[in-house]
């Protein structure tokens, strides 16, 4: 069930992929999940057209710097204009993307007022462009995200399945559930399996995989891989443990003294790319309940890293609970 995975013409080993997380899942944060994990690749923050294009180039180092020591990278885009599309998929491709996608998902109202993220799924026309905008102006592989229609009243399944084959897409990831659903609604297999069936091109299934019995189920729908998103946060060897037990291997966990160090190195390191001190504690903050998922006196911890200013207090709390 681990396999290798074929999009467009570059092939990967294996077919387990770590998703885009806003906010998280630049340089530093990939390079970790490559380290410890080596999934077939890793994609950046959503990163819009108009960033790429009219944004300084300190602005841009979080969104579009790719680390020498982590794997191949998917350079996630949010557009609403073929035209800026077009111009950003050949910059990407020049700044060392292995792969390309553009984003018709994101749920979030400032994104959809703008016509893009999940939006595009109800404007078929569009969606047909974008995804031509990005096959005419790069050789590398490129893919929408999707959410799925959920049997709600907008029933665009069958429409957006037309498009992305009709447009050229080498491959479509589908995260299983409706735009208005959040994540205490279940994920929804039978649509990803829907695509998974009407489709000639890899569909890569993403929704709720954390477990080896949650990625068994997404693979049952016949997917030809899995995107693991939220689960990967503070577990960089997540994607690796789930392969180790779904091909029987042995599989060593990282002891906490080594997590608190990879927590450390993660911050460290999001304070060089940036140059902020300040806001890689802000990350921090963020990230210190996933780095430390079992803590007994677990609000004491959170007080202590949300009073946190620097890095060297950082470090001795660290210390403290990673032992």
């Amino acid at each position: 069930m681990i396999t290798s995975l074929q999009l467009g013409q570059r092939v990967f080993p294996v077919n387990l992929i770590q998703g885009p997380l806003a906010g998280v899942s630049c340089a530093p944060f990939r390079r970790l999940t490559w380290r410890y994990s080596q999934p077939a690749f890793s994609c950046t923050e959503m990163i819009s057209c108009k960033t790429i294009l009219h944004q300084p180039n300190d602005f841009l180092k979080r969104f579009v710097t790719k680390a020498v020591d982590e794997g191949p990278v998917c350079f996630q885009l949010s557009a609403n204009d073929p035209l800026e599309l077009a111009e950003a998929t050949k910059r990407v491709t020049q700044w060392g993307a292995d792969l390309i996608d553009l984003n018709c998902g994101c749920p979030v109202n400032k994104i959809r007022s703008k016509g893009a993220g999940s939006r595009l799924l109800s404007d078929e026309r569009k969606l047909y462009h974008l995804i031509s905008a990005m096959k005419h102006n790069t050789h590398l592989p490129v893919s929408i995200k999707i959410r799925v229609d959920s049997r709600s009243s907008d029933r665009f399944n069958q429409q957006v399945a037309e498009v992305v084959r009709d447009a050229g897409a080498d491959f479509l990831i589908v995260h299983g559930r409706h735009w208005t659903e959040h994540y205490e609604t279940p994920c929804r297999y039978d649509d990803i399996q829907f695509f998974v069936e009407t489709l000639p091109i890899p569909v890569i299934g993403n929704g709720d995989i954390s477990c080896i019995h949650s990625l068994r189920k997404m693979l049952a729908t016949g997917c030809a891989g899995v995107m693991i998103s939220r689960a990967g946060m503070g577990q960089p060897w997540l994607i690796k443990k789930l392969m180790a037990e779904i091909n029987q291997t042995p599989f060593t966990q990282p002891l906490l003294q080594e997590i608190g160090h990879i927590f450390l190195e993660h911050i460290l390191t999001l304070a060089d790319l940036l140059n902020s001190e300040k806001f890689s504690i802000l990350h921090a903050r963020k990230f210190a309940k996933y780095y430390r998922r079992t803590v007994l006196n677990k609000a004491e911890y959170m007080s202590e890293i949300n009073c946190c200013e620097t890095i060297p207090q950082l470090e001795k709390i660290i210390t403290q609970y990673f032992r």
